[in-house]
């Protein structure tokens, strides 16, 4: 099956699932507290609904419009802006009548549900399935690093036998706590056998982020030749059957050796030695938008294209402890990007749900739906708790200063804020949506 469909399908399916559990977070403690819930949508029904039904006092049912889902919870103001019924005298049946505490409770019940769900995946995936992780001795060439790394001390082929003086679990994690976490000390293994122990700046992550190369690894690291070529080396003369030299001229022995070449020099041109019948010949070729020289590499050891990966298997209460902490620190380094998404960089990288979408894999893979409807659940509830008019951070933000201060905000205050918020929504979801379909338009 064609992977866009894969992914949608995975995409729809996981949005559901949290959509509707979300929305059962403010439903549930809705209904405890005696508050009427006149709806309860899957999608929104903006004119019309593909399926309802009433039961009791609510109608549930299915939208349409596949943006997000909702409760109206009788006498909040809401998406719904009823201001007709805003107007009359508040029933008991009410959300407006109740205590602040209720309205707090059932306000922050469907961001409570997206944490404990996406902790309780993680959890239930490591009892499963256990994790994988790769030991200093299962890289054989160890990592390749860009040249911002070289300069604080890494040498191509360095393993991570410690970071901040902790032994790393796994090697593969390195690049990701390279941009996420606080990496100051890292001690090293280089390729002739001595340890170092070498220091990085706070603002490591930036560095690399600012010049473009991210995660500070270029990695396999594992021996290549040059197999076929294509675009621009095709188009300059360069025959598949040439040896490959140097790119930029940079020695090329290893994958890694390619992107190094092209970091060092930032250029619209790259420079290819390459030798044939033992006369060396060289050719500058025109990398074009993608950035992509035209080379094709063959692995030089087939054995080795990946670390090994080995299995660590876990008891129940053992999974409890790693899976929350698995998803502690998911939705700390989450948290921890938005320091690059607000840079004029950062903000053009900002995608809506086709960059959601590219987070599932190309194939049908139950582990990876999990795993990425767990992530996504952090994200959400990250998201919504933001202290932004029409989330749920907003109400919330508007309930804590009510207990703290005893003066409730006033209704048009909150009809105001609910609109400026919900705007400043649409234009975001505009925004992140048009990046998607500019970056499908343009290839990038």
């Amino acid at each position: 099956m064609d992977p866009f469909f894969v992914k949608g399908a995975q995409l729809f399916l996981s949005l559901s699932i949290l959509i509707v559990l979300h929305e059962f977070g403010h439903f549930i403690p809705a209904r405890l507290f005696k508050i009427r819930v006149e709806k309860f949508f899957l999608f929104f029904d903006v004119k019309f609904a593909l399926f309802k039904k009433q039961i009791g006092e609510t109608v549930y049912g299915i939208g349409w419009l596949p943006l997000g889902g909702y409760v109206k919870i009788s006498g909040m103001i809401d998406e719904s802006m009823d201001k007709e019924a805003m107007a009359q005298e508040p029933k008991e049946w009410e959300f407006r009548s109740k205590p602040a505490w209720q309205r707090l409770i059932v306000m922050i019940g469907g961001v409570t549900v997206n944490i404990i769900l996406g902790f309780f995946i993680y959890i239930m995936i490591i009892a499963t399935y256990g994790d994988e992780y790769s030991t200093p001795d299962d890289l054989k060439y160890g990592f390749g690093f860009t040249p911002t790394m070289e300069q604080y001390g890494f040498e191509q082929g360095d393993k991570i036998l410690a970071v901040n003086g902790e032994e790393l679990e796994d090697q593969l994690e390195f690049p990701q706590m390279l941009m996420m976490r606080d990496v100051s000390k890292v001690t090293v293994l280089h390729e002739n056998g001595s340890q170092e122990e070498l220091s990085l700046p706070d603002d490591i992550g930036m560095q690399l982020f600012k010049s473009g190369e991210m995660f500070g690894v270029n990695f396999p690291r594992t021996p290549v030749y040059l197999d076929s070529v294509f675009g621009g080396a095709k188009e300059a003369g360069v025959l598949g059957t040439d040896e490959l030299l140097s790119i930029n001229d940079y020695p090329i022995k290893y994958k890694s050796d390619a992107s190094y070449a092209l970091q060092s020099k930032k250029d619209s041109v790259a420079t290819i030695t390459v030798s044939r019948d033992g006369v060396a010949r060289t050719f500058d070729i025109p990398m074009g938008e993608q950035k992509m020289v035209g080379v094709g590499f063959g692995f030089a050891d087939k054995e080795y294209l990946m670390p090994e990966r080995h299995k660590r298997e876990y008891g129940i209460g053992e999974s409890i402890g790693r899976g929350i902490g698995y998803g502690v620190d998911k939705l700390s380094d989450y948290v921890t990007q938005f320091k690059y998404v607000f840079t004029a960089k950062g903000a053009s990288q900002v995608g809506g749900f086709g960059a959601i979408a590219g987070l599932f894999p190309d194939s049908w893979n139950w582990l990876s739906f999990w795993e990425t409807t767990a992530f996504i659940s952090i994200i959400l509830a990250f998201m919504n708790i933001l202290p932004i008019p029409a989330l749920d951070g907003g109400h919330v933000m508007f309930l804590l200063y009510e207990i703290i201060t005893g003066r409730k905000p006033s209704d048009k205050f909150l009809e105001y804020a609910q609109m400026i918020g919900f705007f400043l929504l649409i234009a975001l979801v505009l925004y992140a949506n048009g990046n998607d379909v500019y970056r499908w338009i343009t290839g990038s």
